[in-house]
C-alpha cells in the first residue's frame, strides 16, 4: 500500500509538472486537508507522514526534479484535483487496514466481539430456578429423589460451563471425626437430557482452629447452550440428617471462571428410614419352642414387619438373653440357658434370613442363677438365689467368652423382672412395688458397672412380659416394648434425659406409649 507522501510524488511524476507553484499549491493543500493526517520533516529526498495515534512511515521521493514541466492542457487546477482525489482515497485506505514501511503499524480500531471466555453481555449474571420449591430428601433407606433446577446463561457464553453446588454451613467435627459417613449422599447427574453418571459430593469437616470449605457437590462440566436443564438424584443415608435445611448456592462459570448463573436450591434433609443394622428385631418364642422373629421398620405407627421363623426346638432353653443390641440386619448374638443348667453361646451372623450361627457351648452350672441378663456390650450379669449379682465381662482370650465373674452386689431380689436396655446401656428392672428402675453402664474399668440407679416410674407391674430393643423409630434411642395381661404389645419410644453429671444424655423409656397390637400372648417369651 501506498503513503499519502509518496502518492503526492507519483502524481507530480506522471503529470511531469514542476517542483514550483503547482507542487507549494498540492503542499498547502494536504497541510490544510489533513484531517488526523499531518505532514513531518520533509528533506529533499524523504517525507514522513503520522497518523491519529502518531505511528508514522515513511516514503523516499522520485527524483521530480527531471520532469518539471507541467503539459499545458492540465494546468494548475486539474493538478489540484487528482491531489484531491489521490490523497481522499489514501487516507480511507490508511483508515481500513495497518500499514508499515520501515515504522510502526498503523492499525485500524477493532470490531466489538465477545473475547474468549466471556459473554457478549458484560456483567450479566442469570438466576438458576429451581422447579417445584424446596425438596424433601429422605436419609435413610427410601432411596433416591430428584433434584431439578434451570440455568439459563446470557448471549453469548463461551463453554465448557463449570457448575458447583454449595452448603450455607460447615460441618463440624464429632468424636473428632466426620459427623457424616464417607458416602453420605449418592448422587448421579443429567443435563439437558445427557446423563453424566456419578457427581462426587465434598463433606470437609472442620475441627478446632481449622478452617475448610463447606460442604459441596460438583455438577458436570459441559457445553455452552442458552438453557441447561440439571436433575441431580440425591441417596442419602441416615447421617446426612445433621444437613438439616440447607439453602444451598448454585453456580456455573463460563471457561474464563466468570460467573454467568447462579441461585437457591432448598433442601430439607429429614430423618427416615434407618438401615437395617440400625433397626431393632425382637424375638418371640411361642408354646410350641418356635421361635420367630420381628424386624423392625423405622415407623413407629407399624414398628414390625411380618414374622419371619427363625426355627423349632427353643423351648429346650429356661432362658435366652441377647449380649447385645438385636437388629433386623441380623446382628446381636445371645446366649441360652438349658434345663440342664448349661450355657449355649449363639453367634450372630449378620444375615436375616438366618442370624444365627450353630451354638457353642460356654459351660454348665449356671442353673444356680435366677436371672441372666445381657448388659448390651457382650457381658452379662447373672443374679443368684440370695439376690447377689454377678458381672462376667467379655472375654477376648484364654479365658473362654468370658472372664471369671465378679461380684456386682447384694439385694437384687427385690426385682420381679431384669431386662437388658434396648442399647448398650445398661439394664432395667421392675421392683416388686411395679416401679421400673435404669442402670446405666458406668464406661469405665475398673470400677462398679453401673451408675446409681434412675427411676423411670411406676405402674409397671401390669405387664407379664418386657423387652428392651434397639430403635424401631427414627430417633435413634432404644426402645421397649411391654406386653399386657390381655396379651396387647405397646412400644415406649425412648427419650434422653438431660441433667447434670455423669448421667447427661441416658435414655430411658418415654412417659407416653403406642399400641403395636394384639395376640401376643401366644407367646412365652419375648427378647
Amino acid at each position: 500500500m501506498l503513503g499519502i507522501a509518496r502518492i503526492y510524488d507519483l502524481t507530480l511524476a506522471g503529470l511531469g509538472c514542476q517542483q514550483g507553484a503547482a507542487a507549494g499549491q498540492a503542499d498547502e493543500y494536504i497541510d490544510r486537508n489533513r484531517s488526523g493526517v499531518s505532514r513531518g520533516r520533509r528533506g529533499p529526498d524523504r517525507t514522513a507522514v503520522h497518523d491519529r495515534s502518531g505511528r508514522g512511515f515513511s516514503t523516499t521521493f522520485h527524483d521530480v526534479r527531471k520532469s518539471n514541466r507541467c503539459t499545458a492542457s492540465d494546468g494548475l487546477e486539474g493538478f489540484v484535483a487528482r491531489v484531491r482525489a489521490a490523497v481522499a482515497a489514501a487516507v480511507l485506505v490508511s483508515a481500513l487496514a495497518p500499514l508499515t514501511f520501515g515504522g510502526a503499524a498503523a492499525v485500524a480500531a477493532p470490531v466489538p466481539t465477545a473475547a474468549a471466555g466471556t459473554s457478549a453481555e458484560a456483567g450479566s449474571v442469570r438466576t438458576v430456578v429451581q422447579e417445584g420449591g424446596r425438596l424433601t430428601v429422605p436419609a435413610g433407606e427410601e432411596g433416591a429423589v430428584t433434584l431439578r433446577f434451570t440455568a439459563t446463561l446470557p448471549a453469548g457464553t463461551r463453554g465448557p460451563v463449570t457448575a458447583v453446588l454449595r452448603m450455607p454451613d460447615t460441618l463440624v467435627a464429632r468424636a473428632g471425626g466426620s459427623p457424616v459417613s464417607e458416602n453420605v449422599i449418592r448422587s448421579t447427574c443429567t443435563v439437558n437430557g445427557v446423563a453424566y453418571g456419578a457427581c462426587p459430593w465434598h463433606m470437609p469437616f472442620v475441627r478446632a482452629g481449622e478452617s475448610v470449605d463447606k460442604p459441596s457437590l460438583d455438577l458436570p462440566t459441559v457445553p455452552a447452550a442458552g438453557t441447561l436443564a440439571y436433575a441431580v438424584t440425591m441417596d442419602a443415608d441416615r447421617t446426612a440428617g445433621v444437613l438439616g435445611r440447607p439453602d444451598a448456592r448454585v453456580e456455573l462459570k463460563d471457561n474464563a471462571g466468570t460467573v454467568v448463573a447462579e441461585g437457591t436450591v432448598r433442601l430439607d434433609f429429614v430423618l427416615a428410614t434407618p438401615p437395617a443394622s440400625q433397626r431393632g428385631a425382637l424375638h418371640a418364642r411361642d408354646k410350641q419352642g418356635v421361635l420367630w422373629r420381628y424386624e423392625g421398620t423405622g415407623d413407629v405407627t407399624r414398628p414390625f414387619a411380618t414374622r419371619k421363623r427363625v426355627g423349632g426346638g427353643w423351648n429346650a432353653y429356661t432362658v435366652v438373653a441377647p449380649l447385645s443390641g438385636v437388629t433386623a440386619g441380623g446382628t446381636g448374638s445371645l446366649v441360652a440357658r438349658d434345663r440342664a443348667g448349661v450355657l449355649w453361646y449363639y453367634e450372630a451372623t449378620g444375615n436375616p434370613a438366618a442370624p444365627f450361627a450353630p451354638r457353642e457351648r460356654v459351660g454348665g452350672g449356671w442353673n444356680i442363677y435366677t436371672a441372666i441378663v445381657g448388659t448390651g456390650d457382650g457381658s452379662l450379669v447373672a443374679r443368684d438365689r440370695d439376690g447377689v449379682l454377678w458381672i462376667y465381662d467379655e472375654s477376648y482370650n484364654s479365658y473362654g467368652r468370658f472372664k471369671p465373674r465378679t461380684r456386682v452386689g447384694g439385694g437384687w431380689n427385690t426385682y420381679n423382672a431384669l431386662v437388658r436396655s434396648g442399647g448398650w446401656e445398661g439394664v432395667l428392672g421392675r421392683d416388686k412395688d411395679g416401679v421400673l428402675w435404669k442402670y446405666a453402664h458406668k464406661g469405665c474399668s475398673p470400677c462398679a458397672p453401673f451408675e446409681a440407679r434412675q427411676r423411670i416410674g411406676g405402674g409397671w407391674n401390669i405387664y407379664t412380659a418386657l423387652a428392651g430393643t434397639a430403635e424401631l423409630g427414627r430417633d435413634e434411642f432404644p426402645d421397649l416394648v411391654a406386653r399386657d395381661a390381655a396379651g396387647k404389645l405397646w412400644l415406649y419410644q425412648g427419650v434422653p434425659v438431660y441433667q447434670p453429671g455423669p448421667l447427661w444424655g441416658l435414655t430411658v423409656p418415654g412417659s407416653k406409649r403406642s399400641l403395636i397390637g394384639g395376640g401376643w400372648n401366644v407367646y412365652d417369651l419375648m427378647f
